[in-house]
C-alpha cells in the first residue's frame, strides 16, 4: 500500500505550512526530495525504513502541496537556509529535537545545509545526487554548461522559464510512471501542472544561484564544516561523478567523517532502486548508532581498579 502506517498532514513551521507524511518508530529520519518531485518520490523506501526509524516525508516550500511564499530580488524565500529552518521547525513540531537527514538532489542541498546551520540537531548527514551548491559552480565548464544547461534557464527572470515550461509541463517534465505508484505518478503530475509550483521550483534554482552560494562561501571563509557523519551516495547511471570524479574526495573539503558509494541506478534512484538506497541509508545509521553507543558507554564506564 502506499505510505501504508504513515500518516499525512499540514504542519505551520512559521513562514509556511508544509505537507508532511510520517510513520515508522525509532530515530528520527527526514528524507527530503529532489526536483520537481514531491514527498511522494519516497513511496517506495520510507515503510521500509519505517520499520527502524521514525521517517519523516515533507514537500519542501514551495514544491508539491507545501505554502509557495511571495519571493524577492535575492530569491531569499526559497534559500536553503529557509528551508533548513522549515526543517527544523518541522522536526521539532512533530517532537524530535535531534534527526538524521537524507536529501536528493535539490534536496541534498537543503539536507547540507541544515547540518551547517544547526550542527547540535542534524546526527548524520545522507546527500544523495548532489554537492554543496558552491562546488557545482566553481567547477562549472563547457561540459557542464552543456549537461546542466537548465540551471541557467532556470535562472533566468528578465525572460522566466516559467512561461514555457507552463505551456506544456508534460513536454518538459518528460518523466514516465515506470518506476512510479500510480498516488506518486499523480502527485507528481499534479505539482508540475501548476504554474504557482512551477514558479516556486525556479525560485530555489534562482536562490541556488546567488544567495546559497554566498552562504556555502561564507562557511568556507569562516572555516565551518559538518560535524556529523556523512554518507555521500550517487545514481551510477546519472553524470555526477562523470562530470567530478568521486564524490567523496569534494564532500571531504566540508565534512570530516565522510565515506560513500554510488547506487545501480538513474538519476531517481529512490524510485528505481528503492532496496539499495534503503539499505544504504539503513546499514549507515545503524553504524553510526553503534558507534555513539560504544563511544558513551566508554566514557561513562568506572575506572578499571585493576589498572
Amino acid at each position: 500500500m502506499f505510505f501504508d502506517g504513515f500518516t499525512m498532514e499540514r504542519i505551520d513551521v512559521g513562514e509556511v505550512e508544509l505537507r508532511v507524511r510520517h510513520g515508522g518508530a525509532g530515530l528520527p529520519l527526514l528524507l527530503l526530495h529532489g526536483h520537481p518531485r514531491t514527498h511522494a518520490t519516497w513511496h517506495k523506501v520510507a515503510p521500509v525504513l519505517a520499520d527502524e526509524f521514525r521517517v519523516v516525508c515533507p514537500d519542501l516550500r514551495g514544491y508539491g502541496k507545501s505554502s509557495k511564499p511571495q519571493t524577492d530580488a535575492d530569491h531569499t524565500p526559497y534559500s536553503k537556509r529557509a528551508m533548513a529552518q522549515d526543517m527544523v521547525n518541522l522536526m521539532r513540531a512533530l517532537g524530535h529535537e535531534e534527526f538524521a537527514v537524507a536529501g536528493h538532489d535539490r534536496g541534498s542541498l537543503v539536507a547540507f545545509r541544515t547540518a551547517m546551520d544547526h550542527p547540535e540537531v542534524v546526527t548524520a548527514l545522507i546527500p544523495m545526487d548532489g554537492l554543496p551548491v558552491v562546488e557545482h559552480l566553481e567547477r562549472c565548464d563547457a561540459r557542464f554548461a552543456a549537461e546542466w544547461w537548465h540551471w541557467w534557464f532556470f535562472g533566468q527572470t528578465d525572460k522566466p522559464a516559467e512561461r514555457i515550461i507552463s505551456a506544456d509541463p508534460d513536454a518538459w517534465y518528460t518523466a514516465t510512471d515506470e518506476h512510479m505508484a500510480p498516488e506518486a505518478w499523480d502527485d507528481f503530475r499534479e505539482a508540475i501542472h501548476d504554474p504557482a509550483t512551477v514558479h516556486a521550483m525556479l525560485e530555489e534554482y534562482r536562490a541556488g544561484l546567488g544567495i546559497d552560494r554566498r552562504h556555502d562561501e561564507d562557511d568556507r571563509h569562516a572555516g565551518r564544516r559538518v560535524r556529523c557523519p556523512t554518507l555521500v551516495l550517487w545514481s551510477s547511471k546519472d553524470d555526477l561523478e562523470d562530470l567530478y570524479g568521486d564524490p567523496v574526495r569534494i564532500w571531504e573539503n566540508w565534512a570530516d567523517d565522510v565515506r560513500g558509494h554510488s547506487i545501480d541506478s538513474g538519476h531517481h534512484m529512490a524510485e528505481e532502486a528503492p532496496e539499495p538506497v534503503a539499505d544504504a541509508i539503513r546499514t549507515f545509521l545503524n553504524e553510526r548508532i553503534r558507534r555513539t553507543s560504544s563511544a558513551t558507554t566508554s566514557a561513562t564506564s568506572p575506572p578499571d581498579p585493576s589498572r
